[in-house]
């Protein structure tokens, strides 16, 4: 499974290194080419999903944010992301987060 994170927080990025080992780092939509699964900081790339999904229809499309922001987790749904979770959410388990539902 190709991972790619849009994620720029060095922190984030090695808690997601450390939960999903193979996972590529992005700076923008479309170096996310050929993922099957996305992971999306809203914060940090607010706006992006559209544009991730109509690049990869297919793939599972994650995004996470400050749990004080509903609105920018709502928006990101409304765009497209499979799944729109806070923060702690996400980040007690990322790989859990990026994969399909049975």
């Amino acid at each position: 499974m190709r991972v790619v994170a849009l994620v720029g927080d060095l922190l984030d990025r090695s808690k997601i290194a450390a939960a999903i080992p193979d996972a590529a780092f992005a700076s923008a939509p479309e170096e996310c080419a050929g993922a099957d699964a996305v992971i999306i900081d809203v914060k940090a790339h607010p706006g992006v999903v559209a544009a991730v999904r109509k690049l990869v229809p297919a793939a599972r499309v994650v995004v996470y944010g400050r749990h004080d922001n509903p609105e920018a987790l709502a928006s990101a749904t409304s765009a497209g992301a499979d799944v729109a979770l806070p923060r702690s959410r996400f980040f007690h388990d990322p790989a859990a987060a990026i994969t399909f539902p049975p």
